[in-house]
């Protein structure tokens, strides 16, 4: 059958951290119970529509962990999912508990997915994370207490506090872990308009130095036997994530609570951001539609082949004309284009290029 995503978008977190733009809020708790019932029946309006069962589920945020487990559980009973689903969690590492891992495991969650983004005290300051120094520790303990065999952690390069030795520091706490994640993801911090960080230019990153950190952590990851997937994804083999190559991939994915996105055969929607109007509109038996838009042939080419250079697998030789501008980018391997690992963070120069782009 074809691959079907389904994303749950739970806006809730403690605190915001000072490079994050999502559609995420710290002072919305209240309205938990009645966002989980407003999700549970949005889905259940598809589910009558006829929705085919789901090959890989993501709950993303917003911090996921704000929820119980219970109520999160209660999320991803109503999903239909085929029996060998990949369903992951993003989790906060101050939130992983034992407890609340093994309700998730026994309730049908098979991964997990931590942004623990650096190791280092001052990085992680200056990021404005919350969680302690030691926390890739405990996550990792627990996550292997819990009985989940695939798993990742997430990185962030690119703060001004941070050092190539922080790259590396922060490497090696998780690589000598005995049980080390197997998925890495590693992104470049990204200054946006209106968050903390973008605000103050003082600390937006040196494009050379998170370079540098991009290619460390390529480098290190690939000599310890992580295969590189996409641009900000390794992983050992076997520990891909399915639901990323939904994404990658342009197949259809349907997206529950505010803010989520969906995608059905090149027509792309959206709710609407906020969870208050989210909660307010399916109470009143309305579909929390915000917008969509169809996407004619060209742009689905065009954006199908983009996605693709940005994985290991890349495009075929025809999806350029020439290669002549861009050959110090990439390199070209069974008539396949591929980035060269030093293009990864600059791919759009290579993807301006394609011949769909025009």
């Amino acid at each position: 059958m074809s691959p079907l995503g389904v994303y749950v978008h739970v806006p809730f977190c403690a605190h915001r951290c000072d490079y994050c733009a999502f559609a995420t809020y710290e002072d919305r708790d209240h309205l938990r119970d009645d966002y989980v019932a407003a999700v549970i029946r949005e889905i259940a309006w598809e589910v009558e529509a006829g929705m085919e069962p789901a090959t890989s589920v993501f709950f993303g945020g917003g911090t996921p962990s704000r929820l119980s487990a219970d109520q999160l559980v209660s999320i991803l009973d109503v999903i239909p999912r085929t029996s060998d689903a990949e369903v992951t969690v993003e989790c906060n590492p101050e939130d992983a508990s034992l407890e609340r891992l093994v309700t998730y495991r026994t309730g049908g969650v098979n991964r997990m997915s931590y942004g623990v983004q650096s190791t280092q005290p001052a990085v992680l300051a200056d990021l404005g994370r919350r969680h302690g120094t030691m926390a890739h520790e405990q996550v990792s303990r627990v996550t292997h207490a819990a009985g989940f065999a695939t798993w990742n952690m997430d990185l962030i390069v690119g703060s001004r506090a941070e050092t190539l030795d922080d790259v590396r520091a922060t490497l090696r706490d998780l690589l000598s872990l005995e049980f080390a994640p197997p998925h890495i993801s590693c992104y470049a911090l990204t200054p946006e308009p209106a968050t903390p960080l973008g605000r103050d230019r003082r600390r937006h990153p040196d494009e050379d130095d998170t370079a540098d950190a991009y290619d460390l952590v390529g480098a290190t990851l690939e000599a310890n036997g992580y295969q590189w997937e996409e641009i900000s994804n390794w992983a050992k083999p076997g520990h891909e994530c399915r639901h990323n190559h939904v994404y990658w991939d342009q197949d259809d994915y349907v997206g529950f609570g505010s803010a989520a996105h969906s995608h059905r055969r090149g027509r792309r929607y959206w709710n609407v951001r906020t969870p208050e109007r989210y909660i307010a509109l399916v109470e009143r038996g309305e579909r929390p539609l915000g917008g969509e838009e169809v996407l004619d042939e060209a742009t689905q080419r065009f954006e199908r082949e983009s996605l693709a250079l940005r994985t290991r697998r890349g495009v075929p030789r025809e999806a350029f004309d020439s290669l002549e501008e861009i050959a110090h980018l990439v390199r070209v391997e069974d008539d396949r284009v591929m980035l060269t690992p030093r293009a990864r963070l600059v791919a759009n120069q290579v993807i301006i290029r394609l011949r769909s782009s025009g």
